[in-house]
């Protein structure tokens, strides 16, 4: 897909607040590219909060990493240990949770799930046209 430099990859700690620092780096990443943030932002934290919320702190922590394809589409990508596929679930009027991969749906050019070999885990990756 699109070629990650180190300094481009976050370890995330399987803690919901540290979604926050998701955001900073993603700001900090797209700034330097000249990027506005909002949806990169909105994306990578739906991405990385389902990967904290559904796979099992046993699991150990997730992976995320910000890049360009050719085109300079930006992608993204969270690595976690979970054998377990993401599905898109339908949300309540008034339920807090379940729009998470309807909104990463509604803004990238695609997004799906590759596994990881052997076994161990997947990644959830997603294209944004900027």
């Amino acid at each position: 897909m699109g070629e990650a430099r180190r300094e481009n990859e976050m370890v995330v700690k399987q803690d919901l607040a540290v979604v926050a620092e998701v955001r900073r780096f993603v700001r900090l990443v797209t700034g330097q590219w000249g990027m506005d943030d909002f949806v990169p932002c909105l994306v990578a934290s739906e991405l990385v909060t389902n990967a904290l919320r559904y796979a099992s702190a046993s699991d150990g922590d997730v992976t995320f990493r910000i890049g360009r394809v050719e085109d300079g589409a930006l992608w993204m990508e969270v690595q976690d240990a979970s054998c377990g596929l993401p599905c898109v679930q339908r949300a309540d009027t008034v339920g807090e949770a379940g729009r998470g991969l309807v909104i990463v749906d509604r803004f990238t050019r695609c997004w799906g799930v590759r596994p990881v070999g052997g076994g161990a885990g997947k990644v959830v990756f997603a294209v944004l046209d900027l």
